[in-house]
């Protein structure tokens, strides 16, 4: 039989760094599965673009590009 000797302490220790690995690893993972999120200087660039566009003021394909823009940049 096993008795509680000095060995009972560092299972404890390990069992403990073993859930905080895999605590980490699953705030990891839900980390990179999120999306980015839009700062304020995206959302105000693409609000100000989405009016422009509303008021006539740039065409189909400029709104388009311009938006691919806001998105490779942000």
């Amino acid at each position: 039989m096993m008795g509680y000797g000095p060995m009972m302490g560092a299972m404890w220790v390990w069992t403990l760094l073993a859930l905080a690995v895999l605590a980490g690893l699953g705030y990891l993972a839900y980390r990179l599965t999120q999306g980015q999120p839009r700062t304020p200087v995206d959302s105000a660039a693409r609000t100000i673009l989405d009016e422009r566009y509303a008021r006539g003021e740039i065409d189909d394909e400029e709104y388009h590009r311009r938006r691919d823009v806001l998105r490779t940049a942000g």
